[in-house]
């Protein structure tokens, strides 16, 4: 009887998955084996790609060569301790050498000029993230990687000894069907596009967070669910989220407008209602959004300004939604334009402007420059100078969800733990997996999707090689 060869699935289409597959058909053929690699994808190939083809991608390293000093206990205390220091460490440790990999595979980077604050080194591929999409599916294809789209995952299948065995999937046209496999890499995301996990994780207002790009939708959390279900363990901040301050007016992927700092943010009713200048944007981006969707009435707020935004020299890097600004002569005008009370935003913008007291010649957009409120309530504390140079703006401003921080539990060579330790051939990467707590550290969502992504794919295949298909069922694969 002829052997079969080995198999090994990997679920997700994004930078995790991607990274995954095309590193362990790598890997395998390094080592002489003859393993068959299956990406499979539940969305269509023209949506393909999940958060990664539409995100910027910013990665956190100095340069191409260099990670960014202090990257271990910068991600340790942004998580408040809570981060494991063996995963960040083995980030850390492995960055420059995938980086590496992504150029020998094409992708090129530059380093940019981020928004317009000050804040961590980062480097970004040309062409962000749907440059990683494209470069590494057309290597892995060379590789002859199978790309299976319109499947998803549905149920692991499980072999003797708790070894992976198989994944139940759907295809488009609602039929179930079982791949076999021998070990499994999960990449599918987090769950903000799933409404049920949404709403038992954060309550019901979680339901209609707009999400900030078109392949954020397809993150439905089935890696995770269908690993819990064969009792994975999980970690990181069930409570958090990625979330950024969007202009719902644009149909754009990641409408941010982040300027908000440079003026004063009101409520539905013209009042102020937080320190827009407590922090560089990426310090407070998170914390505001959350709070414009679970707090504020009608989960929408408003950046108001004057026309000095136009003086800040490269004001349009922090502004990526299409839709210009509400602009009007007078704060009355742009009041009716939005539709909030317009003696209320007056007499809110008259008692800013009369508690920035500060030397504006000290203004500086670019860092903290400690041109403060005097007597304000709630203060500002960087970037106040008064607002009275007509036109006046206005940009709406709503919560936009980029992705979970709850996940599968994993550890250094991104094996899925369960309570007796690794789950044999189960392997997880990217948002499926749990590390993140409180905040978001910057710039490091993609890397580490690239990272592990890279180690899932190489150590699935010495997992495979290691211990072989002889136990593995005879499963239809449906193609």
């Amino acid at each position: 009887m002829t052997r079969k060869s080995p198999k090994l699935v990997v679920v997700g289409h994004g930078a995790a998955g991607l990274a995954a597959a095309l590193s362990a058909a790598e890997q395998a053929r390094g080592l002489g084996q003859d393993i068959d690699v299956t990406l499979l994808e539940k969305s269509r190939e023209a949506d393909a790609g999940g958060n990664t083809r539409w995100s910027p991608s910013y990665i956190r390293l100095a340069a191409p060569d260099r990670i960014a000093p202090g990257f271990e206990e910068d991600m340790l205390e942004m998580s408040g301790g809570l981060a494991d220091r063996g995963y960040f460490r083995t980030l850390a440790g492995h960055a420059v050498r995938t980086i590496g990999w992504l150029r020998a595979h094409g992708v090129e980077f530059v380093t940019p000029v981020y928004y317009l604050s000050a804040g961590p080194a980062r480097i970004q591929p040309v062409g962000g993230g749907s440059a990683i999409v494209e470069k590494l599916l057309a290597a892995a294809k060379g590789e002859g990687v199978k790309v299976r789209y319109e499947y998803e995952a549905k149920r692991l299948v499980m072999a003797e000894g708790g070894r992976v065995g198989g994944i139940a999937v759907q295809s488009s046209d609602g039929a179930t069907i079982t791949l076999e496999a021998d070990a499994v890499v999960l990449a599918s995301g987090g769950f903000q596009g799933n409404s049920a996990m949404m709403r038992a994780h954060f309550g019901v207002a979680a339901e209609t967070i707009k999400l900030i790009s078109p392949g954020t939708r397809s993150d439905t959390g089935d890696g995770i669910r269908i690993a819990m279900d064969q009792g994975a363990c999980i970690s990181g901040d069930w409570n958090g989220m990625h979330i950024e301050p969007i202009d719902p007016r644009s149909t754009g992927s990641a409408p941010v407008v982040l300027v908000y700092p440079y003026g004063i943010v009101v409520d539905r009713d013209g009042r102020r209602f937080l320190d827009e200048g407590s922090g560089l944007v990426h310090e407070t981006w998170e914390a505001f959004a959350r709070d414009i969707h679970f707090v504020r009435p009608g989960s929408i707020a408003y950046a108001i300004l004057d026309s000095r935004l136009f003086d800040i020299e490269g004001f349009g890097r922090a502004i990526r939604s299409d839709v210009p600004p509400y602009q009007a002569r007078t704060l009355e005008e742009l009041a009716a334009q939005i539709g909030v009370p317009g003696h209320n935003l007056r007499g809110t913008v008259a008692a800013f402007n009369a508690a920035a007291t500060g030397d504006a010649g000290q203004f500086d957009a670019t860092r903290c420059d400690g041109l403060a409120t005097a007597g304000l309530e709630p203060s500002k504390s960087n970037w106040a100078r008064p607002i009275t140079k007509p036109p006046f703006l206005a940009y709406p401003l709503v919560g936009g969800l980029a992705y979970t921080f709850g996940g599968l539990a994993t550890n250094e060579k991104a094996e899925v733990l369960c309570p007796r330790g690794p789950m044999p051939g189960l392997y997880a990467a990217g948002e499926t997996t749990g590390h993140f707590y409180g905040t978001a550290p910057n710039a490091v969502a993609v890397l580490r999707a690239l990272v592990f992504g890279q180690i899932a794919g190489r150590e699935a295949v010495d997992f495979v090689a290691r211990v072989g298909a002889g136990n593995s069922r005879e499963i239809h694969d449906g193609y």
